[in-house]
């Protein structure tokens, strides 16, 4: 059974830093893109920030240049770093997987960020 855990979020003051990590487990082949969305409080979920296996980034306008995402194919493993935080960046932040074999999208249960001073 393929399962993507989160773990990092909480609570930190403006201009803080965190660190999310999503471990994958149970996928055979592995990961194509994985990727970090968020969803506020009576909003849609959004993209966040997404990396290719080969590594390849793409970032939100409202998170460039603040954000990095990063993987470890071999773990299964994605990373978002969060510098500079702003009060508006509070959600609950899910991570994605799209497994090779078999094409299928998956999401981890989601851990919540909190900015607040």
């Amino acid at each position: 059974q393929v399962q993507l855990v989160e773990s990092g979020g909480g609570l930190v003051q403006p201009g803080g830093s965190l660190r999310l990590s999503c471990a994958g487990s149970g996928s055979m082949f592995g990961f194509n893109a994985m990727g970090w969305y968020r969803q506020a409080p009576g909003k849609q979920r959004e993209l966040v920030a997404s990396i290719s296996s080969g590594g390849s980034t793409t970032y939100a306008d409202y998170v460039k240049g603040r954000f990095t995402i990063s993987r470890d194919s071999a773990k299964k493993t994605v990373y978002l770093q969060m510098n500079s935080l702003r009060l508006e960046i509070t959600a609950v932040y899910y991570c994605n997987a799209h497994q090779i074999l078999p094409p299928r999208v998956y999401w981890g249960q989601g851990t919540q960020v909190t900015v607040s001073s």
